[in-house]
């Protein structure tokens, strides 16, 4: 099995391509450029560097969300593009999900932030048993104390990742009461490689989509979309 693998649900832009037991390539870029100036170019390069024939991938995984509209919208467009001119099937992969993959094996809590503005994250909070991920609160938007109360309840040692934990690092430090980390640089952003690698399981599930099927999750309204409805109330 062949999956092809796309995260720009954040800063992070990143593809990858994977199989069952191998990452056959990684491209991954944490720069001031947009995704629809780097996806398509990560991806041709990656393409031509392992000569791979797009038409042997058996599915494309892309983070569906939450996270930033723009670069989410991005990745959905070139995911939906991909899987309808070759004719493959989407997998969805929540966003959080992929992040807290990336610590796969840890006996600790795993909460993985996404900076959601307004002091709220796009968090959850995960744990490993045996070698499957475990969701102990969904993918959800919330403010940061929330999620740290949350914690303190639990009485777990706990690992921070994602943008987040860097914006709301003072906040973190000052108010979680258990022992805590924060994930070193190589694994506390987003990866297409994690994508893939739940993207497999997910294809082995039969947990899948059509192109035409596929849409992001965004789990809050666009501030255009918030500044839209404050307007029609004023003019109520």
């Amino acid at each position: 099995m062949k999956i092809l693998a796309i995260d720009s649900s954040g800063l992070v832009a990143s593809v990858a391509i994977v199989t069952e037991d191998t990452m056959l390539a990684e491209y991954t870029v944490n720069f001031k450029k947009t995704h629809s100036q780097t996806l398509l170019p990560m991806l041709q390069e990656i393409v031509k560097m392992i000569e791979l024939d797009m038409e042997t991938v058996d599915g494309i995984a892309v983070s569906s969300g939450p996270g930033s509209f723009t670069g989410l919208r991005i990745g959905s467009a070139t995911a939906k593009g991909l899987g309808l001119a070759l004719n493959k099937p989407i997998i969805s992969v929540p966003t959080v999900d992929g992040l807290a993959y990336n610590l796969f094996g840890t006996d600790k809590l795993i909460c993985p932030m996404m900076d959601a503005r307004r002091n709220q994250v796009y968090t959850g909070l995960y744990c490993f048993k045996g070698n499957e991920l475990h969701k102990i609160l969904d993918q959800r938007a919330v403010p940061v104390d929330e999620i740290i109360e949350e914690i303190n309840q639990r009485g777990q040692n706990v690992i921070y990742l994602g943008d987040g934990s860097k914006v709301y690092e003072d906040i973190i430090r000052e108010n979680t009461k258990v022992n805590f980390q924060f994930a070193p640089m190589h694994m506390n952003r987003q990866r297409a490689g994690a994508i893939g690698a739940l993207g497999i399981q997910y294809y082995n599930k039969n947990q899948m989509q059509t192109a035409a099927q596929h849409q992001p999750i965004y789990l809050r309204l666009s501030q255009a979309e918030r500044e839209l409805m404050e307007k029609k109330k004023e003019h109520k």
